[in-house]
């Protein structure tokens, strides 16, 4: 492997049409010096998910080429999906993989963010690490009201872009860019065509929990208006209901930091919930790759006596239900051994 290594993961609003989905793949493939190792595109979310990997300098182009690309075929005035979105290149975070800080990958962030702003005129926010602003650092926060709402929030100055300038481009949106640890995008599948259930579940487990109400269901506020509210049981998780399809709802979650919350315990703690509520947990989903480490904790977790690397991934595999909507194969989900492979 190079002495230094960064991953990109993008997230583009189209998930469906395979013709641009793979016009995406094949410009950012065709950057030298960086490896595409996975494409996980969702119809229903419409959306599709990009991770590579490279040297610092290479991933910038790569991301560069994959934007220019993309934003030649995704027009955001026709587009719709359960994902919530806001761009057609909706988010496009840089994380440190080995030989680099956490420092390089935010300047990579903003070298990109400004480059994107002055090539293509669309409007950058940073967040995460690379955040300029409290306010901006989640992104739940940058993308509230989502690609619908996104022509009045840039009149106003406090949502002035980070690079570009504050114009609604209808045809393209606005997108979200900056550095972040490893972050495990994952999905826990529910027997149940309602939507509700799966928001209530994910209300009660992610760390922001839910706005808290009176009697009549009206939110309370502080003296300021924020809404004041009830926090969730696990840290490090962001989630939300959504639809893989008519028949299956998710929980579908964000997992900032596997070691605090990693993958078998928000399954354990949605199967409870689910339980409670008399709905079936079928299976999960894993949403682009993880970490290998994020596999062995969930099998030692099942496991706790077993060591053989292999038994423990096979163990978390079939404990968490990763096949239930389609079948799964390790050596394509987890990153290290894609990195060795490439």
């Amino acid at each position: 492997m190079p002495d230094k290594l960064v991953e990109c993961v993008p997230n583009f609003s189209e998930g469906r049409n395979e013709n641009i989905i793979n016009a995406i793949r094949d410009a950012i493939a065709g950057v030298d010096g960086v490896k595409v190792l996975d494409v996980d595109p969702g119809a229903d979310f419409n959306r599709t998910v990009y991770t590579f990997v490279g040297a610092p300098d290479r991933v910038v182009e790569g991301a560069l080429a994959g934007a220019h690309e993309g934003l030649k075929h995704i027009d955001m005035t026709q587009h719709s999906g359960e994902h919530p979105r806001m761009g057609a290149l909706d988010i496009c975070p840089f994380i440190p993989i080995s030989g680099v800080t956490m420092e390089d990958c935010v300047k990579l962030s903003e070298q990109f963010g400004e480059r994107f702003a002055s090539e293509l005129g669309v409007p950058i926010y940073l967040y995460a690490e690379a955040s300029r602003k409290p306010e901006r650092y989640r992104m739940p926060d940058i993308r509230k009201g989502e690609y619908e709402a996104l022509e009045e929030k840039l009149a106003q100055p406090e949502w002035t872009p980070d690079f570009g300038k504050a114009v609604f481009v209808p045809r393209s949106g606005a997108t979200v860019t900056g550095a972040r640890q490893f972050l495990i995008a994952y999905n826990v599948n529910l027997a149940t065509q309602d939507k509700g259930a799966a928001n209530t579940i994910a209300g009660k487990l992610r760390t922001s929990g839910v706005p808290q109400r009176d009697e009549k269901g009206e939110i309370i506020r502080d003296d300021d208006g924020k809404a004041l509210r009830i926090p969730g049981r696990l840290q490090g998780l962001q989630g939300g209901g959504m639809m893989y399809n008519p028949d299956i709802a998710q929980v579908s979650m964000n997992l900032m930091d596997y070691t605090v919350t990693g993958m078998e315990k928000a399954f354990e703690e949605v199967k409870q919930e689910a339980e409670a509520l008399g709905v079936k947990v079928t299976g999960s989903e894993l949403v682009g790759l993880a970490p290998k480490e994020a596999f062995l904790q969930a099998g030692r977790f099942y496991l706790p006596d077993e060591e053989d690397e292999a038994t423990l991934v096979a163990t978390a595999v079939e404990r968490l239900g990763l096949s239930d909507l389609g079948a799964f194969d390790a050596k394509e989900k987890i990153i290290e051994y894609l990195i060795q492979e490439a």
